[in-house]
């Protein structure tokens, strides 16, 4: 590649703070409640207008369960917010999971609960670089339509989901794979005006198939055989879909938004890398056509879609698993195979391990061995970087191997490592500690008086 050389030039400190959450996302947005609750001068810098990436921006909904006996595993701010949806009819629950949710009215939420704590928002700003002293991350650079300036903190929560400040501040990092590759990719949808009781009359005729309106789910997966499967393989026989549109296909309800459906799919394989300006590119080119595609297919062969229209795509891809960063403990599929717990503990996890394959038809891998009732957790030093002072991760990018990620990376699981990430960045400089130096047991005892189950 041909570079050029740019110059150096004087960059304005727009402002000082205690603690810089970068990505207000799933696990982000949490974070900066958790520590402007603490007390401590907290900003989120966002690329989007609003709070709550994956669950807002790429449609990810509903939570999944990570529950034993029918108890959330996952409490906190996170059991919180979505308490505060279902007072306006825009959460749901079903099988004791309270995690149904609309989109819309969570960027609502969010904000209102970040602000009510005393948090400042930069929203349409993205991270650009480091600002590093040695080993010390003392601030970021960021990009703006204002222009480029930096931003002081105390300590840095990298809640990107990509590790993006971790990397670029040097950090050990891994991604994908013991070949290198990442999961699948996914860009969701939804469509609405569909006559959802016509639909659910289809759906209940069909053998084998049951639901219950309004949170109800169905499902495809070439491979295996489902009820709507004989749909699939006559739209691959007359030229509607492509055989690989059915690598995986999944629908939810969703309440606050009648007579719409959430799609969980196109699933997008081959070009995974998330952190690869083509690979996301040609993810939402080719979801697009996927999403044509699908539409064409509803209104063949559904009942109740004869007036339905696309009403929302995923403004930012769905990322299963893109870098992880190395930190002072690497949480490995023993871990969850054996149940293991710790001493510095954050939170509790019994989803299994989910991996979406990288090729088309590669289908999914999907299980556990965890026995009945019983759970593992996640360390605090999982989110403390090897290397770099100053800085914790919270999300999907923590300190995990490639089988270990893709059981904690969902959003129940998100939620509670941003909130121990903002708790613990105010706790270390109420101690005048360093995250790194910060007692993980008295973090989990705070949690644990701020609600977590812990």
């Amino acid at each position: 590649m041909k570079t050029i050389l740019e110059g150096a030039r004087e960059i304005p400190v727009k402002g000082s703070y205690d603690v810089i959450v970068v990505g207000g996302g799933t696990a982000g947005a949490i974070a900066g409640i958790a520590a402007a609750r603490e007390g401590a001068k907290t900003l989120i810098v966002e690329a989007n207008g609003f709070l709550g990436g994956t669950a807002t921006a790429s449609l990810v909904t509903p939570l999944m369960g990570n529950h034993v006996d029918g108890k959330p595993l996952n409490t906190g701010i996170g059991l919180e917010v979505m308490q505060k949806l279902k007072e306006t009819g825009d959460c749901g629950e079903l099988n004791g999971n309270l995690g149904y949710f609309n989109w819309d009215m969570l960027k609502f939420v969010l904000e209102d609960m970040y602000l009510d704590a005393g948090g400042e928002l930069m929203y349409h700003a993205h991270f650009s670089a480091p600002i590093m002293e040695g080993n010390a991350l003392k601030g970021i650079i960021v990009e703006s339509k204002s222009g480029r300036f930096a931003l002081l903190g105390k300590v840095i929560i990298d809640a990107s989901g990509d590790a993006d400040v971790a990397a670029r501040s040097g950090a050990p990092i891994e991604s994908g794979d013991e070949t290198g590759k990442n999961q699948a990719l996914s860009l969701r949808f939804s469509v609405a005006n569909i006559d959802l009781d016509k639909f659910y009359q289809f759906l209940h005729s069909l053998d084998g198939y049951t639901t219950t309106p309004p949170f109800f789910h169905g499902a495809h997966v070439n491979g295996n055989r489902y009820a709507l499967t004989p749909f699939f393989e006559k739209a691959y026989e007359e030229g509607v879909l492509e055989v690989s549109d059915g690598d995986y296909f999944q629908f939810f309800g969703v309440p606050g938004r009648p007579n719409e459906l959430a799609f969980n799919c196109p699933r997008i394989s081959e070009k995974t890398d998330a952190t690869n300006v083509d690979h996301l590119t040609n993810a939402q080119i080719e979801g697009r056509a996927r999403i044509r595609r699908f539409m064409n297919f509803f209104k063949k062969y559904f009942p109740g879609f004869e007036n339905a229209y696309i009403s929302s795509i995923a403004s930012m891809v769905g990322i299963r698993e893109s870098r992880r960063v190395r930190g002072e403990y690497y949480l490995t599929e023993d871990d969850h195979v054996n149940a293991r717990k710790f001493p510095d503990g954050v939170a509790k996890n019994r989803y299994p391990i989910d991996v979406h394959s990288s090729k088309k038809g590669g289908g999914i891998n999907f299980y556990s061995h965890l026995k009945p009732g019983d759970y593992h957790e996640i360390p605090y030093r999982c989110l403390v970087p090897l290397e770099v002072e100053n800085l914790l991760v919270a999300g999907r990018c923590i300190s995990t191997s490639f089988l270990a990620q893709a059981a904690i990376r969902i959003e129940p699981n998100c939620h509670a490592l941003g909130e121990a990430a903002g708790v613990a960045a105010a706790m270390a400089i109420r101690e005048n500690v360093t995250v790194r130096q910060l007692d993980g047991v008295k973090l989990r005892a705070r949690l644990r008086e701020n609600g977590a189950n812990l």
